[in-house]
């Protein structure tokens, strides 16, 4: 038996097994569930030493989740070396964004319709597991063909603090050739892609102050600007009727991609009408003069993802409350700075406050932009290692998404990194009713056997 049919015969296990991980509410960003976090990385040591990797451990940084190393180095000094690199936390799933239709319990996996219900199914669970997956059965069946390295973080979600201190205080330890991550998606089934970019991201929290205490408004309206009235204000005045953002400066790095770039993502149509199935909106949004494609993948962005103010309880409380506050993202691409962004925003949130209000911003997480060569020996690999595994060539995209550990990866390490995605658009991240195909879970552990393959076969 080659791992190949290994796997296809393990499916059923495969799966359980995918299961009893995902029941772990490992919710990174919530201090209630910190246990959870650390019983999640238990579970996975555990689970690296079970299917045959070597010094596997958690390492521990004072006030953060652990790190989950492990490695297999029996390949020979003649072989290339892989880091795999995961996360095991997940977003909350809360009722606030939404109810979950799928599943009673998103910590309770449902299979139904070909997919696996359930948080962190897609994002990054189960993209993770495929990987697991693959390297248990050539593991198993004598036939891994590289050396690997795995490391998992628990803070993804949170801002990856831990990870990016430990790469840069170990970068011998984690020397290799190239770096795959698996937390991303293709475009269906039929047509899969690879991402050869990420947006970067800087996270803000705005609060509006006003009166010393929550005011009743009959007597006080019309006399007092409203703190969350003065912040929706502000926030409106972020973008312009044109979709663009609204911040002296916003733009001045960004780097314009050539006409032979965007010819490049032209090539990869995205719709209004694909759009309006994946969310449900009844139409588009965003900055005039570019595609739909484009707006998501290569221009910059500021969402405000979070808003709080006044009374939120049952029936009603007419009151003036006394402050009001949104969470804020912007996503960055080249050559974007996130240090410098967040102080944009954070100035001109500051000349936009009137005088009948107070503002404050704390800047966040950061993380930076990144890029991969479509055309480099290693993409090409992956290239060839989707066609097995998928039925069809690839395509090269940009994801909007970040994922701050890989710029570090590249720059300190000084290693590719591979972007190997098995989810797909409708996926649901960070959203009610996540998933992941059962098909993709298939596919992805047979391409990435495929390209463990493809790179022993590169000259090095």
């Amino acid at each position: 038996m080659n791992a190949y049919e290994y796997a296809r015969a393990h499916e059923a296990e495969f799966l359980g097994q995918l299961q009893e991980l995902l029941r772990i509410p490992s919710v990174s960003t919530s201090s209630e569930h910190a246990g959870d976090v650390r019983r999640a990385a238990e579970w996975l040591r555990a689970h690296l030493q079970q299917i045959g990797l070597r010094n596997v451990e958690l390492i521990e940084t004072p006030k953060h989740h652990p790190l989950v190393y492990g490695e297999w180095l029996e390949a020979g000094p003649d072989a290339p070396t892989v880091l795999l690199y995961g996360h095991y936390d997940v977003q909350p799933a809360d009722k606030d964004g939404g109810e979950w239709t799928k599943c009673a319990d998103p910590f309770e996996p449902t299979i139904a319709d070909g997919n696996i219900y359930a948080r962190g199914a897609t994002d990054d669970k189960g993209q993770t597991f495929a990987q697991l997956k693959a390297l248990e059965s050539a593991l198993a069946t004598g036939s891994l063909p590289v050396n690997v390295k795995v490391l998992l973080e628990g803070e993804e979600e949170s801002g990856s603090e831990a990870i990016e201190q430990y790469v840069r205080a170990h970068p011998e330890r984690l020397a290799c050739d190239v770096v795959v991550v698996s937390d991303s998606h293709i475009l269906s089934l039929e047509q899969p892609s690879i991402l050869s970019g990420l947006r970067g991201i800087v996270a803000l929290e705005v609060t509006v102050s006003g009166p010393k205490s929550d005011l009743h408004s009959g007597m006080y309206g019309g006399a007092v600007h409203n703190p969350a009235q003065a912040l929706a204000e502000i926030l409106a005045a972020l973008h312009d009727d044109c979709g663009r953002v609204a911040v002296p400066g916003f733009y001045d790095n960004v780097r314009e991609l050539s006409l032979e770039e965007r010819a490049e993502l032209a090539k990869v149509p995205y719709t209004a009408e694909q759009l309006a199935q994946e969310t449900g909106v009844p139409a588009p949004w965003g900055e005039h003069g570019y595609s739909l494609h484009e707006r998501t993948g290569i221009r910059p962005t500021l969402e405000i993802n979070g808003l709080t103010a006044g009374w939120q309880g049952e029936g009603s409380k007419t009151i003036i409350p006394q402050k009001a506050s949104a969470k804020i993202t912007c996503r960055l691409v080249p050559d974007q700075d996130p240090e410098r962004i967040g102080q944009l925003v954070a100035e001109h949130i500051a000349a936009l406050t009137p005088p009948t209000v107070t503002s404050a911003v704390e800047v966040g997480h950061a993380g930076m932009w990144a890029e991969a060569d479509p055309h480099s020996p290693y993409m090409e690999a992956a290239a060839r290692a989707y066609a097995f595994g998928f039925g069809a060539e690839p395509v090269f995209t940009r994801e909007g998404g970040s994922i701050p550990i890989v710029a570090t990866f590249q720059s300190v390490l000084g290693a590719p990194v591979i972007l190997m995605g098995f989810g797909l658009p409708d996926d649901n991240l960070h959203a009610p009713d996540e998933k992941l195909s059962l098909e993709c879970f298939r596919r992805g552990i047979q391409t990435a056997l495929k390209f463990y393959e493809e790179l022993r076969a590169l000259p090095r």
